[in-house]
């Protein structure tokens, strides 16, 4: 009997100007995610995932002190306290990107992964943090310390790398290497500077550590910073690299896909990278 899992995505738009409270763009982009989140359920999607930091704009463009304000403890804060209660309700594994206060003056990008019996099973702190004109991330996030887990979820096994982390091919092998079968990579990312890698790297990733890759996107532009218009295009891709999903790029959307994970073991019994890895020989990638 295969093991079909009927996976889901959302990309949203900015609901609340960038001018307002950090409370008031929480409610507001949890409410525009109701909807949504109702709708894959009576679609009988058992994973769901949201995009990178969620509850909010995406205010790296800024050095403004103010953004820490969004950020809330995981899993004792309300957005993590309310999603383990949709996902108890609905029977759905839910990961969810949110921006984490470990303790005064300590933040970091994290996704919350959630059973679908409504168990908080842990997280995972984006690894890797850029700092580049209009992504000011290291104001405002430290780097992960948590390494690279994978969650054993009624839906799988899953893992979890955040946006920039994508361009890095250690991770997404450590996660393959850790039994991921499902790897969910929620960005915030705009046309004109790495759309053209946006379907390269995650199904090399796919491809290369035999799994589905579910990418996620915003969408629209993000006023007064205006860095581009992210562009959306989320996706599924299989562990043979093909796109077997992809939402529009400019509109608010839900995308489900159907993932066969027997095809993992298929595609590993085929091309046999685990196997002919040699580790032995990487030494100098942790010394240069």
């Amino acid at each position: 009997m295969s093991r079909i899992i009927k996976a889901g995505i959302i990309q949203l738009s900015n609901k609340v100007g960038a001018d307002r409270p950090c409370e008031e763009h929480r409610k507001g982009m949890i409410e525009a995610h109701l909807p949504y989140i109702e709708k894959a359920a009576k679609m009988g999607v058992q994973v769901l995932c949201f995009q990178e930091v969620f509850t909010g704009p995406y205010f790296c463009p800024s050095q403004d002190k103010k953004w820490y304000g969004l950020a809330e403890k995981i899993p004792e804060g309300p957005t993590t306290q309310l999603m383990c209660e949709l996902a108890k309700k609905h029977r759905m594994v839910i990961v969810v990107p949110i921006y984490e206060e470990h303790m005064t003056g300590v933040y970091y990008n994290t996704a919350a992964v959630i059973d679908a019996d409504g168990k908080y099973l842990g997280k995972y702190r984006k690894q890797h943090i850029p700092q580049v004109a209009g992504f000011w991330e290291k104001f405002f996030f430290k780097p992960g310390n948590g390494g690279y887990p994978v969650f054993d979820t009624m839906a799988g096994k899953i893992g979890v790398y955040i946006c920039y982390d994508r361009h890095f091919p250690e991770g997404a092998r450590a996660l393959g290497l850790n039994g991921a079968e499902i790897v969910f990579n929620p960005s915030a990312t705009v046309a004109g500077l790495s759309q053209y890698l946006w379907e390269i790297e995650q199904p090399a990733h796919a491809v290369a550590n035999g799994y589905f890759v579910g990418a996620i996107n915003r969408v629209g532009t993000e006023a007064p910073w205006n860095i581009g218009e992210f562009y959306g295009s989320s996706y599924f891709v299989s562990p043979r690299g093909k796109i077997l999903a992809q939402a529009s790029k400019d509109k608010d959307e839900l995308l489900v896909a159907d993932l066969n994970l027997d095809e993992v073991r298929e595609v590993r019994d085929t091309w046999q990278f685990y196997r002919d890895r040699r580790p032995e020989t990487y030494s100098t990638l942790t010394e240069i």
